[in-house]
């Protein structure tokens, strides 16, 4: 797929948007969507709380996306082929998946848009997890811009753990994009993946507020010092 997408893709997100999304949730709210470059290469990284949140984000965006999806989302016989139509691809979840990581870097230096969630699985709605190393890892390769993404509404859609999926109003709200560079002030290259990570952390957090998602930072990470205090 192109970085402008295929007709097959933007088919399959007006289906999304105005029949799925609008039966469970009456319509989807998008804040910000004109923080998202339309051109060159974009990492969406959005809070992770539901199966929800990918179409959800892919229909708020002005551009076509790609995104990671875990391995075993590709093995049922109708869905996976779908979702790798849709300019998905596997990650293997626990591991260094190495060759995620290179065809990621190669749909960013082709001008993609990509979807990545930088807790690496989804979480409760309520606490923000762990920023894992991925974003970091491909802003700094790549020279992406990120944009800090909240959601309201897919948790309790389809929150972690039910099989059925209830109804909710939706929003999605993107923040002001920057790049690994933006964030780093350091001669240290370990202690700039850290201060990215927490820039990161504290704009999704905003970003959530703003789309009417209230979550926190676990209390350890909170209660830590901050790079260079004492």
């Amino acid at each position: 797929m192109s970085s402008r997408g295929t007709t097959w893709y933007f088919f399959v997100l007006w289906i999304a948007r105005h029949i799925v999304l609008r039966f469970f949730s009456g319509g989807l709210k998008i804040i910000g969507q004109e923080n998202i470059p339309l051109d060159g290469p974009v990492i969406l990284a959005p809070i992770h709380v539901s199966f929800f949140d990918p179409p959800v984000v892919s229909c708020g965006s002005p551009r076509c996306v790609a995104f990671l999806a875990k391995e075993e989302l590709f093995k049922p016989p109708v869905f996976g082929p779908l979702i790798r139509s849709l300019n998905a691809f596997p990650v293997k979840r626990g591991a260094g998946d190495t060759s995620a990581v290179r065809l990621a870097l190669e749909k960013l230096a082709e001008g993609h848009c990509l979807i990545m969630f930088p807790e690496g699985t989804r979480g409760d709605g309520r606490t923000l997890l762990s920023m894992q190393s991925g974003v970091a890892l491909l802003a700094k390769k790549s020279g992406a811009l990120v944009v800090p993404t909240g959601v309201y509404g897919t948790h309790k859609i389809l929150p972690k753990g039910r099989k059925l999926p209830g109804f909710s109003r939706l929003r999605v709200a993107f923040g002001k994009p920057f790049s690994f560079a933006d964030a780093s002030t350091s001669q240290d290259d370990k202690l700039n993946r850290r201060l990215f990570s927490e820039r990161l952390e504290r704009e999704i957090v905003e970003q959530c507020r703003i789309a009417g998602l209230e979550v926190r930072t676990s209390p350890a990470r909170e209660s830590s010092p901050s790079p260079g205090s004492a």
